[in-house]
């Protein structure tokens, strides 16, 4: 008996581990949450476990501290893997597994599932640092900044799948009101758009409210649409103004950006026209804030790439400087067509840079330093003189360390076209005409000036008739006078 016995000792010896080693050889089941692991204060969420088909019971339990909700859940739920949570709190956070057995045989654990719960502090602020619109190819610092002292932030990437991407800042050994992320290198085949959250260390699954979502615009190589603006770019305080971003590329939306501001406004575009799409940007009452160099860019939407960048478009404001330059024509009141002229732009205190504008013109501006040691004055060489360079002009002085600030605009200089002759003369006052001084930079009244004859050009028939007539009488007086001269010689 004794052989006997110690071959069933040895026998039930070497079958104990086995058996042990088996319960615990079932495949590990998977672990999720719904709709989502990052869940904002009092919503609902359910947690799910899944394993084999012969799975008898589930079991779900919370690392570190024990999840006491988990044993209030109704028991058909369970055995089918689920864990409701009808409101959730900052209590139910934290890094949860979950298992099932089946008889005497369980499985693996589950990987881990960390429940974040947010809405715990007020939201901080995200912004790109220098400006939300990057090139492609660089990369960009972000910047996320609470009301609140935490000792940690995350920055969270959205739009490409249901589980956001997220970067863990640096901890701190004390609270910080600000943390900083570089992201990249970005390229226009696809969104950046984030979120950040601010958090402290020891309860590191509970979040604050998160960010306002920001979104990088990361300009691509389609066609460039057009940026204009009416009235015009130069405006002054309290005006409104409209920025129109158009395309015949078929952009579904527009976005206007400035220079140095840490967001940019999107608007779906219209078609007033076949084969045109547009957007307007409205802005007003134009502030200090609204000065300075804009872009814009349009895109399809199906696609998160957009378009790149149109022509620059400065926002001038004037009347901020206590100067108004004055206008004048060289080198004479009269210019003819194809001649050569200079608009002249004088002040009386030292200017940086003048800008010259036509009321009504499309193009922007145009701008030139100061010349000369006394920074008062520039030169606007224009010609040849055609019917194109009719309207009124005005200058304007800017300092260079504000140049989108200006001046008040000077005495306004209107080109006047009489036939083909084209002249600058600036339009009367309701108070000059009544005053009856007419500053007028006209052609001259002065018959006998034969350069004024030679040039103009408008003679209408009562005009040669009286031109005729003035060089017959012309003639008689000079024989008439000649006749008494030649006699007296004779006589002599």
């Amino acid at each position: 008996m004794t052989p006997i016995l110690m071959l069933l000792v040895c026998l039930g010896l070497s079958l104990g581990p086995r058996t042990h080693v088996q319960a615990g050889t079932l495949p590990k089941p998977t672990l999720w949450a719904e709709p989502g692991s990052m869940i904002s204060q009092g919503s609902p969420v359910t947690l799910r476990c899944q394993g084999r088909l012969q799975a008898q019971e589930y079991r779900l339990y919370r690392e570190k501290n024990p999840a006491s909700w988990v044993r209030r859940i109704q028991q058909e739920l369970v055995k089918k893997g689920q864990f409701p949570i009808a409101s959730i709190t900052w209590e139910h956070a934290g890094r949860y597994r979950c298992w099932y057995y089946s008889r005497t045989h369980s499985s693996e654990h589950s990987d881990p599932l960390e429940l974040v719960v947010t809405g715990a502090y007020s939201k901080p602020t995200l912004s790109a640092l220098l400006s939300p619109v990057v090139t492609s190819g660089r990369r960009v610092t972000l910047q996320c900044v609470s009301q609140v002292a935490h000792d940690s932030f995350f920055l969270c990437k959205e739009g490409e799948d249901e589980h956001p991407q997220c970067l863990n800042s640096q901890p701190r050994t004390r609270g910080s009101f600000q943390a900083v992320f570089s992201v990249g290198p970005v390229s226009p085949s696809c969104r950046w758009s984030y979120r950040c959250y601010g958090y402290d260390s020891h309860a590191p699954y509970v979040w604050s409210l998160p960010s306002d979502l920001l979104e990088l615009l990361v300009p691509g190589v389609s066609k460039k649409p057009s940026l204009s603006v009416q009235p015009g770019p130069v405006v002054a305080l309290g005006e409104s103004l409209t920025l129109q971003c158009g395309s015949d590329a078929g952009y579904d939306r527009f976005a206007l950006y400035k220079e140095g501001v840490h967001d940019f406004l999107q608007r779906p575009g219209r078609q007033p026209q076949a084969g045109l799409s547009q957007a307007n940007f409205t802005l007003g009452p134009v502030s200090h804030s609204h000065r300075g160099r804009y872009r814009c860019s349009g895109a399809h939407n199906l696609s998160s790439e957009w378009s790149a960048p149109s022509d620059p478009l400065d926002i001038l404001i004037a009347g901020q400087i206590r100067a108004r330059p004055f206008l004048s024509v060289q080198p004479g009141p009269t210019v003819a067509s194809g001649e050569k002229m200079t608009l002249l732009c004088q002040s009386q205190g030292w200017m940086h840079t003048f800008l010259l504008t036509k009321e009504g013109a499309a193009h922007p501006p145009l701008h030139l330093k100061s010349k000369y040691q006394s920074h008062k004055q520039a030169e606007f060489p224009m010609g040849p003189v055609t019917s194109a360079h009719v309207g009124t002009y005005r200058c304007y002085g800017s300092l260079s360390f504000n140049p989108y600030l200006l001046t008040h605009p000077s005495n306004p200089l209107e080109l006047v076209v009489s036939g083909a002759a084209e002249t600058f003369s600036p339009p009367q006052t309701e108070s000059d005409s009544k005053a009856g001084a007419a500053d007028t930079l006209g052609p001259s009244q002065n018959n006998s000036d034969p350069k004024t004859a030679s040039h103009s050009q408008d003679y209408t028939l009562e005009n040669l008739i009286r031109m005729g007539m003035a060089g017959l009488i012309l003639v008689v007086l000079g024989i008439l006078l000649f006749d008494p001269q030649h006699s007296q010689r004779s006589l002599q």
